[in-house]
């Protein structure tokens, strides 16, 4: 079973901190088995979060605010027009992060490809970016944490966004690579809640052929 929780989007985003509160809330249920798998979708109010790998010259230098935070990854952005999830998934044995991360990328190539973006993987980094090779732009950003067989933290799907906070940071550490919005590779508006109800049956469909192995 899994439960898909829409957390709050556009007016009522989330600030970053109530959004950790609430992922730690679910985790410790989901690691005391008193509430099935969960993902949380959501959109943040603009912060910059940093994993426990950020540099210091890849931080804004012009004193803006970072949450330094427990996951994998580098810094990154997030805010208006972005879908955060949060899947709070128990893991079978023996746990594989980076067979997850592949499976959380897949999930989102999938998603794109339904709305007409050729999403696809880099070698060598997370995360599902478009273009060419040696041109791409990343689309989503992907950090995880797992503590006690449970996963937290995720992905972060550009839809509508503005991309100028980009430009105060090293986006996830890569210097050599863009970062584009589905409405940008499109030609047309898409918010995040359009991508609620794709990005919900993927993973659900996900738990289900979890559940037939």
């Amino acid at each position: 079973m899994l439960d898909i929780v829409v957390a709050g989007l556009s007016a009522n985003s989330v600030p970053y901190i109530e959004g950790l509160d609430l992922q730690r809330a679910v985790h410790r249920a989901v690691v005391a088995g008193e509430r099935p798998d969960t993902v949380l979708l959501l959109e943040h109010h603009s912060v910059y979060t940093a994993g426990k790998r950020t540099a210091p010259d890849e931080r804004p230098t012009d004193g803006t605010p970072v949450i330094d935070v427990d996951r994998g990854g580098k810094i990154t952005w997030h805010g208006p027009g972005q879908l955060v999830g949060y899947p709070i998934l128990r893991l079978p044995e023996p746990v594989d992060v980076v067979g997850y991360v592949r499976r959380l990328e897949g999930i989102l190539i999938d998603v794109l490809s339904e709305v007409g973006v050729d999403g696809r993987r880099v070698d060598g980094r997370s995360g599902v970016w478009v273009g060419s090779p040696g041109f791409e732009n990343k689309i989503a950003a992907i950090g995880i944490r797992v503590a006690d067989g449970v996963t937290m933290h995720g992905f972060a799907l550009n839809c509508s966004n503005s991309l100028e906070p980009y430009d105060r940071i090293v986006a996830c550490g890569i210097r050599d690579a863009g970062i584009t919005t589905i409405s940008r590779e499109i030609g047309r508006g898409l918010t995040p809640e359009d991508l609620v109800d794709p990005i919900s049956r993927r993973f659900l469909a996900a738990a289900e052929d979890a559940v037939a192995a």
